[in-house]
């Protein structure tokens, strides 16, 4: 299946990328479109849409790599759902605070 990985990326990183990667990317990993299908609709080859999206993954990949971001969010939803359940006030207000990063 596709990189659940990269989507997450995008989501912490996507401002970061170009508007047209950015794009091409979401319609890939997010709405889940074939190359195929985006370069239809986007009037490009399907070899230009890959180019565009490998292209944007490495810039997703680099900024992971220097930042971290990505690796400390998925751990923190990951507390988040370990804990979930647990009766405790400040738990609580720690996970609201955490899933609406």
């Amino acid at each position: 299946g596709k990189n659940l990985y990269i989507s997450a990326l995008l989501d912490v990183y996507g401002a970061f990328l170009n508007e047209k990667s950015k794009a091409l990317t979401e319609y890939y990993y997010n709405d889940d479109l074939s190359l195929s299908e985006i370069a239809e609709n986007e009037g490009i080859t399907r070899q230009g849409v890959r180019d565009q999206i490998k292209r944007a993954e490495t810039q997703l990949l680099n900024l992971e790599e220097k930042c971290g971001y990505c690796k400390k969010f998925l751990k923190l939803k990951e507390l988040a759902a370990a804990y979930s359940g647990e009766v405790n006030e400040n738990l609580d207000r720690i996970f609201e605070i955490i899933n609406n990063l």
